[in-house]
């Protein structure tokens, strides 16, 4: 073996400097999580000024996350080739790029391609802030640097719907993009600065075919989802593209056992501990990205808050798991009570958070804040302990495949909670519309149709009555992948110790 390549695949050793560098991945990682947060504040200003309906505005969330989910692979698969460093610096240039693009959009078309456009920026990102982090941390420190670093992806979520609503209460929409283009300009330079070069000598080329046929399998599924609602389920629309996403993900499997370079090696998949992990971190991004899409439209549409204000009531969340993770607590609680037990609680509490939002807060905030500081713990608890379980089963030398895994998940499961919970709601909204709003594609639009006010009363109530049938469809799905999880993770560990005895 070579000096590089064993260089390449020694363990993590710590760095001088590992803190410091931490904050420095770390802010290249908020320019991401601001555009997703300030884009769901956004929401209702773009209905109204772009005439965006309920499925324009989902794929303006979900080009962007297929687009990213798609390419998370391969991106780590280049990142562990040609550089973490170098493809991190060359992901924050494109991502600002896209912003000022996206900013300058006149209709929803421009804005939904540029969104596509952005989710390349956004692979690069995700995948090299993640493998930076195990390559610059032992396993002693690493657990509490993730916690760390999902603590960053709350401070975003928190920060990002307070500087939208403050820019939307004075600008027009564009600003909520333009807001990137400062924080990616100085995230870029303390990464030029700071962050090491790191790389896998020996590392496998980018699987090309295997990324297109990725996206285009889960495009084709999420597209279905997403018309299903507004065009009927055994219309055209899903009776293709549903049978086609499906029939290239088989595809996708089949190649990536066969290709000699896969971006996603299929093995793992035999692997009880990463399948356990895999099963939670998907349903948690399902049912948080489908609550926030959700959550931001009922505190606007139905309880009558301003953009301003609905950031500030949705914050209780995220303070949660910045706090407990700032703190210590949820990698603590790891090395007390371990993986399964961890996930169990956390995907628990997430859940009971996501069923108080739907009972207890339909129509008043205190009983909303409650459910939301729930989730948050939640959170805090479980998906530190998710993205060791992921990590620690892919070799060190393929950091970047393994963030590329965990942030595929965090993507496609945020974009598939975006548009099942959507589904639901429109569903639920369409079916009990009375006569005169009947066909509506938004809120908007049903109540700009009523007449007088026991129409529009019975729209908004048809309309809280779909976001409460879609929290509790999330709060059952969080439950069912917690304990599913739980149960795998205990039988790896306990396989692991009767092969090591």
């Amino acid at each position: 073996m070579s000096a590089s390549t064993a260089a390449a695949v020694a363990p993590p050793q710590r760095h001088a400097a590992r803190w410091v560098i931490l904050g420095a991945i770390c802010l290249a990682q908020l320019t991401v999580l601001l555009d997703n947060t300030v884009l769901t504040v956004a929401i209702p200003s773009l209905t109204r000024e772009m005439g965006a309906a309920t499925s324009d505005i989902q794929w303006m969330i979900n080009a962007y996350s297929l687009v990213q989910s798609g390419l998370l692979l391969t991106a780590g698969n280049a990142a562990d080739r040609y550089g973490r460093k170098k493809m991190l610096a060359t992901g924050l240039v494109l991502f600002g790029l896209g912003s000022l693009a996206a900013a300058l959009s006149q209709t929803t078309g421009e804005l939904i391609a540029v969104r596509a456009g952005m989710g390349v920026g956004g692979a690069l990102l995700m995948t090299t802030t993640l493998a930076v982090v195990m390559q610059v941390f032992d396993a002693e420190e690493r657990t509490k640097a993730i916690g760390i670093w999902g603590a960053v992806a709350s401070l975003g979520f928190a920060a990002g719907p307070l500087i939208g609503g403050a820019l939307l209460a004075r600008f027009w929409w564009g600003s909520i993009f333009l807001v990137n283009l400062p924080v990616a300009a100085l995230a870029l330079v303390a990464v030029v600065r700071l962050v090491p070069e790191s790389k896998n000598p020996a590392g496998e080329r980018p699987d090309v075919v295997g990324a297109v046929l990725s996206t285009i399998g889960m495009t084709g599924v999420v597209f279905a989802i997403i018309n299903g609602p507004q065009h009927g389920w055994t219309s055209g629309w899903v009776l293709v593209s549903a049978p086609i996403g499906l029939v290239v993900l088989a595809l996708f499997a089949l190649w990536e056992r066969r290709v000699p370079y896969p971006m996603l090696d299929m093995h793992f998949f035999g692997d009880r501990r990463f399948v356990g992990a895999v099963t939670g971190g998907i349903l948690v991004a399902f049912g948080l990205g489908g609550s926030i899409f959700l959550l931001t439209q009922h505190l606007q549409l139905v309880l009558g808050y301003g953009p301003l204000a609905t950031g500030l009531r949705m914050t209780p969340l995220a303070l949660m798991v910045v706090v407990l993770n700032l703190t210590g607590v949820g990698a603590r609680l790891l090395g007390k009570v371990g993986t399964p037990v961890s996930i169990a609680l956390g995907m628990g509490l997430l859940a009971a958070g996501l069923a108080a939002v739907a009972v207890l807060g339909a129509h008043h905030y205190p009983g909303m804040c409650f459910g939301l500081v729930l989730m948050g713990t939640g959170l805090a608890l479980a998906s530190p302990a998710m993205a060791t379980a992921i990590m620690s089963a892919i070799p060190p030398e393929k950091a970047g495949v393994g963030a590329g895994v965990n942030g595929t998940l965090a993507e496609f499961g945020n974009g598939l909670g975006v548009a099942v919970l959507g589904a639901v709601l429109n569903s639920r909204f369409a079916a009990l519309l009375p006569a005169v709003a009947a066909g509506a594609a938004s809120l908007p639009d049903a109540l700009g149709r009523a007449h007088g006010g026991a129409q529009r009363a019975e729209v908004s109530h048809a309309f809280a009555s779909g976001v409460h049938t879609a929290q509790l469809v999330g709060a059952a799905a969080v439950l069912a992948g917690g304990l599913l999880a739980a149960v795998l993770l205990r039988r790896a560990e306990r396989t692991d110790a009767k092969q090591a005895a």
